[in-house]
Formats: C-alpha cells, structure tokens, sequence
C-alpha cells in the first residue's frame, strides 16, 4: 500500500476522483483512505456504508419528506440526522438529484485536532474518539447545521491520504432491514474500526 503526499486536492478535482453522482456503493468504497476534517478536526476515513432508496433500511426509502429532504440532493453535499434521539451522523449524499442514496461516514482514525475531540467526547482514550458514527459526530461536532452543506468548501476539507487502500466489505450493521446487503466497507487491518469485520467479510473490488 502506498501512502501519497498529505496533498490536498482543489474541489473540482476532489469530484473528479469521487464522483459523488455515482452509486452509494461505489462512493462508500471509494472514500476509504481518504482524509475528512471539519473545521480542521477528523482523520482518515476508515469505515462507511452505503444506503439507497431502492432498499428499506434507507431513510429515502418512505419517500420524501422534511427531515430527509437534503438526502434527495444534489449530491456532494453533507446530510446529518440524529441517531436515537442522541447522536447526529454524518452521511454524503451520492446519486442524481431526485435520488435518495447516501453514505455513511462510520470511523475515522483520529489525526488532526486530537485534543479538541478528546475535549467534545470526555475522554482521553484515542480508539473510541470516532469508533462508530455516534462517536464521531460528537468528535467532529456535527450538528444541524452541517446539513446541506457542500463537502468541497469550508468548514469541510476532503483529500485523498492512501493512494491505492486494501479494502473489505461485507453486511451493514446496527440495522433491523436489508441486513443482508454487503454494503459496510472498511480499510482492511486497520484498529480503528467499530467493529470488526467477521463472517463473510471480503475485499472490495477496485477500479
């Protein structure tokens, strides 16, 4: 595995390597290895999972409505929700507008601003910083007022970190429906996952 230069990339150039108008799936996949700060706070992306509006465990599955409006586009652009009634989640929104799919965004290795997350969690154990989409979205401060905002402009910063990752995949999880779907994508050995990949984890196609 090659890790590039700590480069970041120019927005028009950030959409060109991750077309988020493609498939949840493949943006899921693609964002592995990749670097995601907010307002210079986060880390490298290590565990997402891809929903879609064809499949019921999505929120875009009952149709449109105000609290999932943002998910329907366009994409590029960040959708949060809360959790349980407790935690706020970060997701990027994929597909053409009109289409309902996103991408959670599940685990980070924590890098940049470690002490400011520490702050926000309560905490001083670095792997359960941003182990799991609740626990990151403290760490990174994600609130309401994060949705709909493009992931090529301030407060966010999105840049390619590992050049050529070793990822696996297999089902999603914390979810009653389509449990079956091998949507979960993580970067293969890393500890900073929220859990780990059992079972039928495999590597994820490249390309």
């Amino acid at each position: 595995m090659r890790i590039a230069a700590n480069r970041p990339l120019t927005a028009a150039r950030q959409i060109r390597e991750i077309d988020f108008g493609a498939s949840s799936v493949e943006v899921a996949r693609r964002l592995i290895g990749w670097i995601l700060l907010v307002d210079g706070v986060g880390g490298v992306i290590v565990e997402t999972e891809a929903y879609d509006q064809s499949e019921p465990a999505s929120h875009g599955f009952i149709g449109k409505t105000p609290r999932n409006g943002t998910l329907f586009g366009p994409p590029g652009h960040a959708y949060v929700y809360l959790s349980y009634g407790i935690h706020w989640c970060l997701n990027v929104v994929c597909r053409e507008r009109g289409h309902a799919a996103g991408v959670l965004i599940r685990a980070l290795e924590p890098t940049a601003g470690l002490e400011r997350m520490r702050g926000r969690r309560g905490l001083r154990n670095i792997a359960l910083l941003c182990s799991g989409p609740g626990r990151l979205g403290q760490a990174l401060a994600v609130t309401p007022a994060l949705d709909g905002r493009c992931l090529s402009h301030s407060p966010f910063r999105l840049y390619q970190s590992i050049d050529d990752p070793l990822v696996v995949k297999g089902p999603r999880i914390g979810i009653k429906k389509a449990v079956w779907r091998p949507w979960r994508f993580g970067l293969q050995g890393s500890p900073w996952l929220s859990r780990p990949f059992v079972g039928p984890a495999a590597p994820a196609a490249r390309g």
